[in-house]
């Protein structure tokens, strides 16, 4: 997908990877792009700083994502490309994550990818072209060490991906998934001594690798590209990458 006249809307686009997103997209050409977020207060500041509209939407609310949708394409007469990037972390262990953060978890990562398909697909469908962009995490395609309801609902969503692109790609449906690992956002992990990421990225470093993913129209988004390379080796020799991440959350422990 070439930006240029699209009109792109971005959950999550208050701050950090949204903002920056936003801000390449407008860049790129887009005609319009539609900033959502939970808070008023921070959706009105992002979007009147960056020159766009912007919409207070709680993602794991499927009548407001509805709204969202309906809203949009009642003023701007179509979406050609929707975001679904809203996240949040969520740390914990089998034993000592509540249920509570595990369902919140799993509303905000899952649940907000399904809402925003069943809204704008009907949509996309009816015109034959559409592009949906989910973020996941490198975590959903690896794993993040002390962040279970994290780490399995980013799974998840890389999973719900999946099967919306072998679902409508033959009616002319584009998915692609982000899965990045640190980025300098309210998010990044503050140290890297764990082995968890590869560096610690600015937004606008992920949002060009967005900007050339979607040209190309690859599936995998990955702003850390060797993040390909551990998927690879966990693919060919699960048992060997299963005692490497036991090494390293031993490690990670002893630190």
């Amino acid at each position: 997908m070439q930006l240029n006249d699209k009109v792109a809307v971005i959950t999550g686009g208050s701050g950090g990877i949204g903002k920056a997103m936003a801000r390449a997209f407008l860049a790129n050409g887009a005609a319009a792009v539609v900033l959502a977020d939970l808070s008023a207060e921070a959706v009105d500041a992002a979007a009147a700083d960056i020159g766009c509209d912007g919409v207070t939407c709680d993602v794991t609310d499927e009548s407001q994502v509805r709204q969202l949708v309906d809203g949009v394409l009642e003023t701007h007469g179509r979406i050609d490309l929707f975001c679904s990037n809203a996240g949040a972390g969520g740390e914990g262990l089998l034993t000592d994550a509540t249920n509570e953060v595990w369902q919140q978890q799993w509303e905000l990562h899952v649940m907000s990818h399904l809402y925003a398909a069943r809204a704008v697909l009907p949509h996309m469908l009816e015109r034959g072209d559409g592009y949906l962009l989910n973020t996941a995490s490198a975590a959903g395609l690896l794993a993040a060490i002390g962040s279970g309801p994290y780490t399995v609902t980013k799974a998840a969503a890389v999973k719900l991906a999946e099967f919306i692109a072998i679902t409508h790609g033959d009616d002319g449906i584009r998915v692609s998934v982000l899965c990045p690992q640190g980025v300098n956002t309210a998010m990044a992990p503050r140290s890297l001594g764990d082995g968890q990421t590869d560096g610690i990225i600015e937004p606008e470093q992920l949002a060009a690798a967005v900007v050339d993913a979607l040209a190309e129209e690859r599936f995998h988004v990955l702003p850390h590209p060797e993040v390909e390379d551990y998927v690879r080796r966990k693919g060919d020799d699960i048992d060997r990458w299963l005692n490497g991440m036991r090494r390293l959350r031993r490690q990670s422990l002893e630190t």
